[in-house]
């Protein structure tokens, strides 16, 4: 416990009514093989299993009009920012169960992703700190947004069964002699005006990046800062990828819809897109256990 308090993490009560929110189908049906509902309740945690007719955020509602004090998501990145956005506006804590396919704001939490039945222990002798948020739009996001074409390709139907190949079929398209041009606009941290980026990626908190354009993990979630990716359209820079921070960001389109991808979710964006990041904005709890984690001591 002496680490986790010196590495930012610090002890927390448990919570008296507790609730976990399940999605059956996400990491192709990681809960049920963990039988991660079942294990909740035997640690005295109120579950909903959610199922194709239910909207999300209207159960979260439902949960906090009802007394829940704590609020936990199994399920993918989108799932998880759903019931974070729902904690950040009521002061509650959040846990992350790590359910979905890839687990990124699992891993850069710090959760152990091999041990989901584990990550439960947040809530019963859980660890806690404070980290920010990204919103975009007024809405709030976790791990990213991306536009261009990562933003094209979140909209196909293969996309989660076959990321890499949707990915590398849509940047054919968007970047063939035959596609239309984005249109993005921005300005970055120097003054460069970039126009027509084939990818736009604005990140809660900068990734570390091995090596362009997309790779790494954050190594913190409490800058204050957001992250900026742009990669530019191949030779109209000799420079062709540029990475930034900032606490703000505008991206201009002629409009009226811009497609973009929130935390892997199809989503369009009215323009002027205006990002910004909210510090300090959730309390999250993760397991004493976990708490070996990738993010670097404050």
């Amino acid at each position: 416990m002496q680490q986790s308090v010196r590495d930012g993490w610090r002890p927390a009560d448990p919570p008296e009514r507790p609730i976990l929110f399940v999605n059956p189908k996400s990491g192709d049906g990681t809960a049920v093989r963990a039988a991660l509902a079942d294990r909740a309740r035997e640690r005295g945690i109120e579950v909903t299993v959610l199922d194709a007719n239910q909207r999300l955020a209207a159960l979260v509602g439902e949960a906090v009009a009802g007394g829940a004090d704590a609020l936990g998501m199994a399920g993918g990145d989108g799932s998880l920012a759903v019931v974070a956005a729902a904690a950040h506006a009521h002061d509650l804590p959040f846990v992350c169960i790590p359910a979905g396919t890839r687990n990124h704001f699992a891993l850069d939490l710090g959760v152990d992703a091999n041990d989901p039945v584990g990550a439960l222990d947040a809530f019963t002798d859980g660890v806690e700190r404070v980290i920010d948020m990204g919103r975009v739009n007024g809405r709030l996001f976790l791990n990213n947004v991306s536009l261009g074409i990562y933003g094209e390709a979140v909209r196909q139907p293969t996309y989660r069964d076959a990321k890499v190949r949707t990915l590398l079929e849509t940047t054919h398209e968007v970047l063939g002699p035959s596609s239309a041009a984005r249109e993005l606009r921005l300005v970055d941290d120097v003054g460069q005006e970039h126009r027509d980026p084939s990818i736009v990626l604005v990140s809660n908190n900068p990734y570390a990046l091995d090596r362009p354009p997309l790779h790494g993990a954050r190594p913190t979630l409490d800058s204050g800062r957001l992250g900026v990716v742009v990669l530019d359209e191949p030779d109209t820079s000799e420079a062709p990828w540029r990475a930034w921070t900032a606490t703000s960001l505008e991206v201009h389109a002629p409009g009226p819809t811009v497609h973009a991808g929130i935390d892997g979710e199809a989503v369009d964006l009215s323009p002027p897109l205006e990002f910004e990041v909210v510090p300090a904005a959730l309390r999250v709890r993760i397991p004493a256990g976990h708490s070996g984690s990738r993010l670097l001591p404050r």
